[in-house]
């Protein structure tokens, strides 16, 4: 089993946070000496039905985290110069990830190591793969066929060349890269003519990228979360009904074990497979944090940045499976409302108080709110008054150089 971060500057696990809490439960005591901390009354939505178990039928395309009509939207809004679509697509346009002249840095064995020491070719892969999604954003919004080729001369230059991942943080790099290479793939294969070596392209996915995170990880959460979400891309692209309905068996797993809700119980709940019960998974994963509320994520007292990986895969996850048909966002909407609307909370200023992380929490969120946000608040008519505060301060949201990029363009109000 590997474990560790998930930062590309580190491959091992964060030193637990200080442990502060409120008050014993009594059933616990003796135990951990485990805490709640007092809940909010508010209203929360009923529960909503389940999402069907298996995958369409018939896939959507492009259909990973962006579809057609949402393209279409896009490109209208920027066409007609309107924000904040227009600086949107302005920053993306002057970034080096949309230049003409960028040359690909292909290898056979991509070796990423804890800090990413070795980094052989582990940031060059990242970088491509984003460049290849932004060149193909680029190629649906300006209809020049400039970007459509230099997506495709980036996709096929590593597929030409990649044979394995390997090194500690094998599984993590093999999700960042494998969640984006599908959202270029997707868009150029059935929006542009002309991709000769789109099989090529698809056997590395099968052959590369998906054994090495189908079959999940017991290592922190946003390891799962982002290979999941490689997986769930892959299959799209690539049809396979049995690949895609194993990665949203894992989603729906790992989300309720990542952010907590009051309605867990006194201990958040452990992903399936894991072996741990509530009280290990405390030890192993919680960083020490023994005061719990609705939206606490596993790593929120590592940092906001790690926290920021999770909830951006589950949003990515839960947006793709709404464009196939199979719409997984209702079933996890309260705890990615309460995660992003508390990690906003203290995003925006609010003091954190001594229960919480011991009363300081490291970093920030990152680039991530747009997706779930414009799923929640938009679509779905969810007050989200911290998250929004937030995503409109951070407007436009650029790229996290890993496996998000520039999700004001593509998601920011956007109803399709």
């Amino acid at each position: 089993m590997r474990t560790g971060t998930t930062s590309p500057h580190s491959g091992r696990p964060a030193r637990r946070g200080r442990v502060r809490s409120a008050g014993i439960v009594a059933a616990l005591a003796g135990i951990l000496g485990l805490a709640l901390m007092p809940q909010a009354v508010a209203a929360r939505p009923a529960a909503p039905a389940a999402a069907p178990e298996a995958a369409p039928a018939a896939f959507t395309h492009p259909g990973v985290l962006v579809s057609r009509p949402q393209l279409d939207f896009v490109r209208g809004k920027v066409q007609a110069g309107t924000e904040p679509w227009k600086s949107a697509n302005a920053q993306m346009m002057a970034s080096k990830y949309a230049s003409l002249s960028r040359t690909p840095a292909p290898r056979a064995n991509v070796e990423c190591g804890s800090y990413s020491n070795p980094d052989n070719g582990c940031t060059d892969e990242r970088e491509d793969a984003i460049a290849a999604y932004t060149d193909a954003l680029a190629w649906y919004i300006t209809r020049d066929d400039r970007y459509a080729k230099k997506s495709i001369e980036l996709m096929d230059a590593w597929s030409a060349v990649i044979k394995e991942h390997t090194n500690s943080n094998a599984p993590l790099q093999t999700g960042w890269a494998g969640s984006v290479w599908p959202r270029a793939a997707e868009i150029i294969k059935y929006t542009y003519t002309g991709w000769p070596n789109s099989g090529r392209f698809a056997t590395m996915l099968r052959t590369v990228y998906l054994p090495e995170v189908i079959n999940g990880s017991q290592s922190n959460g946003n390891w799962e979360l982002s290979m999941t979400e490689a997986a769930i891309g892959i299959s799209v692209f690539l049809e396979d009904r049995t690949s895609y309905d194993k990665a949203v068996a894992t989603f729906r797993g790992r989300v309720p074990a990542y952010i907590y809700l009051s309605s867990d119980g006194a201990l958040p709940k452990v992903a399936p497979g894991s072996g741990l019960s509530g009280r290990d998974a405390i030890v192993k994963y919680w960083q020490g944090q023994s005061t719990f509320m609705d939206g606490l994520t596993q790593e929120t007292c590592r940092d906001l940045t790690h926290t920021g990986y999770g909830i951006s895969a589950i949003s990515h996850i839960a947006e793709t499976s709404r464009i196939q048909g199979q719409d997984l966002y209702p079933e996890i909407q309260e705890r990615l409302r309460q995660a992003l609307g508390l990690q906003s909370k203290y995003m925006m200023g609010a003091a954190v108080p001594s229960s919480l992380c011991g009363g300081s929490l490291k970093d920030s969120l990152g680039p991530v709110t747009e997706v779930g946000y414009n799923a929640l608040h938009n679509r779905l008519g969810i007050a989200m008054t911290n998250t929004q505060a937030l995503t409109e301060k951070q407007r436009p949201a650029g790229t996290d150089n890993l496996f998000v990029a520039w999700e004001t363009l593509t998601h920011g109000d956007n109803p399709a």
